[in-house]
């Protein structure tokens, strides 16, 4: 059987809902049709790509790494649809997890509709580590911290120090600056999706007492403001999430966190090296 994009959209939507009836629902499909194109597929790949039981669906292995495959295919195929053949006119999507280029964020947004005006740089904000890369939503992508992702090319662009995030309200939210120690016997906030954050920034011997897991900022932010726990990240954060509950405070012992930009090597859009050589001007 040749493989073909329907397969492509049918596993997306049963790897994104995790369920086959939802995955029916978006597609305007019945279930039969999609355990039927989900099995085709399969058997054409000779790999399990989902594993069901009774009451739960998870991806494979093999499915959790062909998902990232199968949505850089379907996004190509969307695009060169859309754009009809004439790349340099195709927006520029440009992922972020958090913060994108801090402070630098609107003199790069500016000055590149100044100089490229023909075409447009859309910034998306996605709660992935890749910021959407890895997955064919964008083009290229601000993050921050050591990225291996495989098949992606990074450029450091500049550091940021780190900083502690405290309520506003917190008797160490009032001093000029925090060690890591001052932290250790706090909840600490960490974002697992798109954070830079772990526990192996303390010694093993000094680490927080807890943490509290989210998903994304947002979530980071009322965690801290709300009062259940402190949380660690850079300079950028305090400038692009001010908060009237919050206070962000400067660590003296924690090393700082690059800042690269990413792309995905081999053909990809025609701007992006404009791109990256604005960003070197603006942020370094």
């Amino acid at each position: 059987m040749t493989i073909e994009l329907r397969h492509f959209r049918c596993f997306l939507a049963i790897a994104d809902t995790l369920s086959v009836t939802r995955a029916a629902e978006r597609l305007h499909l019945t279930q039969p049709a999609v355990s039927r194109t989900l099995r085709q597929l399969e058997e054409t790949l000779g790999t399990r790509l989902v594993e069901r039981t009774t009451h739960r669906l998870t991806l494979t292995p093999d499915g959790l790494a062909f998902r990232d495959q199968a949505a850089l295919a379907v996004s190509a195929f969307d695009r060169a649809l859309a754009h009809g053949g004439h790349p340099t006119g195709w927006p520029l999507r440009l992922g972020h997890a958090w913060s994108a280029a801090g402070a630098d964020t609107t003199t790069l947004l500016r000055r590149w509709h100044e100089e490229h005006p023909d075409t447009p740089l859309e910034l998306l904000r996605i709660d992935d580590r890749t910021a959407g890369l890895a997955r064919g939503d964008v083009d290229a992508a601000l993050l921050r911290g050591d990225v291996h992702a495989p098949g992606l090319v990074t450029e450091q662009l500049t550091t940021e120090p780190r900083v502690a995030g405290l309520p506003a309200d917190d008797p160490l939210a009032t001093r000029p600056a925090l060690s890591l120690a001052d932290l250790a016997h706090r909840t600490l906030a960490l974002n697992t999706v798109s954070g830079t954050t772990t526990l192996d920034l303390w010694p093993p011997d000094a680490r927080p007492a807890s943490t509290l897991t989210i998903g994304n900022t947002d979530d980071w932010i009322a965690a801290i403001t709300g009062g259940r726990a402190i949380g660690v990240t850079t300079s950028a954060t305090a400038g692009m999430h001010p908060h009237p509950a919050m206070a962000y405070v400067p660590l003296t012992d924690a090393p700082p966190v690059p800042v690269v930009l990413a792309w995905r090597d081999g053909p990809g859009h025609p701007r992006i090296p404009d791109l990256v050589t604005l960003a070197h001007e603006v942020l370094g």
